[in-house]
């Protein structure tokens, strides 16, 4: 049974609008058993599913999940390309039950580094997804927060030189529209799985203000009384935004 079922929280919202995840451990859950790493990012994304259901059924609108960063072309050849034949997989995947899913689906990142296959798959969720009210899914893909904060910098310093607009015109509220995530509020709650006490470039603008739930689970054993857990400690949080309450 669902703890938001048995408890009334104090606060004004039990769920938060918006929350983000940093899905890490699935090299290290794969380790501990003596499998690949690969077979770690197979039962993540399966982990990903199950709290993508969940937050539906709770009624959360927004999840961002952090899929594959910048810095995550390091790795292995071979554990890359795992990760991408994995995406597509699950892409196609979404793409066919989409009507029965019912979720939005967003893409945070530079996604021209990718596939044209995983391009097009992407471009082909995010534009089928638009008709469906119910959460939206943001997979942060090729994303890295000081790029996103970068290429948001340059869009801006093109509007000025293209005399659409003025240094002087800058303020956050203008600086968040050239961010991927325009239009998105910002995330409440920021999830790190895993054990590491680190934000790993992930949202760096967004995440302000957020509150910061960390845990030692790997992300492959996190599941709905994980999240269940997160949000209890973040609704009782006293959240002041520098202020005193």
């Amino acid at each position: 049974m669902s703890l938001f079922k048995k408890k009334n929280y104090a606060a004004d919202r039990p769920v938060p609008t918006h929350i983000a995840i940093v899905m890490d451990g699935n090299g290290r859950w794969a380790k501990k058993r003596g499998l690949p790493r690969t077979a770690g990012h197979k039962v993540g994304a399966e982990a990903f599913r199950t709290i993508a259901n969940y937050a539906k059924s709770i009624g959360l609108k927004y999840l961002s999940v952090y899929t594959f960063s910048t810095e995550n072309w390091k790795r292995s050849e071979e554990e890359v390309n795992a990760i991408m034949e994995l995406l597509e997989r699950y892409l196609r995947e979404l793409i066919r039950d989409m009507d029965k899913n019912r979720v939005r689906f967003c893409f945070f990142g530079d996604l021209s580094r990718l596939s044209p296959q995983l391009q097009e798959e992407a471009r082909i969720a995010a534009e089928e997804s638009k008709k469906y009210a119910g959460v939206q899914v943001n997979f942060c893909l090729n994303y890295g927060g000081r790029a996103e904060i970068v290429r948001a910098a340059k869009q801006f310093a093109r509007d000025c030189a293209d005399g659409k607009c003025s240094p002087d015109d800058l303020t956050e509220e203008r600086f968040s529209d050239f961010m991927y995530s325009a239009g998105v509020p910002d995330p409440e709650l920021v999830i790190r799985p895993g054990g590491e006490l680190r934000t790993s470039n992930f949202l760096l603008w967004q995440s302000a203000y957020a509150e910061y739930y960390f845990t030692d689970v790997l992300w492959p054993d996190f599941g709905p009384k994980e999240l269940e857990k997160a949000i209890a400690a973040y609704n009782g949080r006293n959240r002041r935004f520098g202020g005193v309450k």
